[in-house]
């Protein structure tokens, strides 16, 4: 025999032996009917959670996001009528003191009632009234004064009301603050 024939035989046998020990490793790893079906179950059970969880996940940030966009709404439509309530508090205070027809300061003091009255069902707030203690997160300081007669970081004066809607602010107090450093 030559040495190619040898090599050859020799190559057949190794490739017969690889066929009989994968054969043999293939019958012992093949499962059993029945650990096939526990298999997908375990394989359908945890794609059932997961897909359940997906769907949890989705449903609670939908609700948050439509929470979240009636907020910022309403916080729009009350930013829009401010120059509203800003007018009827400027006109009720032009009436305080002077002789005018009480059918005037009645009328506009009964707008004004019911502007507060909607504004309190929607949850909108005023803030940043005389002698409150000045924040500069909520408040817009446009000037300091010197007062005695007030503490120190009060607000003495305020230009324009602040609002807000729970915690979000819609509009900063513009105020004079008393006393600052």
């Amino acid at each position: 025999m030559s040495k190619k024939e040898k090599i050859e035989k020799q190559a057949e046998e190794n490739t017969v032996e690889e066929a009989v020990e994968t054969t043999e490793t293939e019958e012992v790893k093949e499962p059993s009917a029945e650990e096939k079906l526990e298999n997908e179950l375990k394989a359908s059970n945890d794609k059932y959670m997961r897909l359940y969880a997906e769907y949890d996940n989705y449903r609670k940030r939908t609700q948050n996001e439509k929470v979240a966009i009636y907020a910022d709404a309403t916080a729009k439509a009350v930013e829009e009528i401010l120059p509203l309530a800003d007018s009827l508090t400027m006109a009720l205070s032009q009436f305080e003191g002077k002789d005018v027809p009480a059918e005037f300061s009645k009328g506009i003091e009964l707008i004004a009632n019911q502007l507060k009255a909607s504004f309190d069902k929607l949850s909108v707030t005023p803030f940043g009234a005389v002698g409150d203690e000045f924040d500069p997160n909520i408040h817009n300081a446009i000037s300091k004064i010197e007062d005695e007669s007030l503490g120190e970081n009060v607000i003495a004066q305020v230009y324009q009301t602040g609002y807000k809607l729970n915690d979000k602010i819609i509009r900063h107090a513009m105020v004079v603050v008393a006393n600052c450093d």
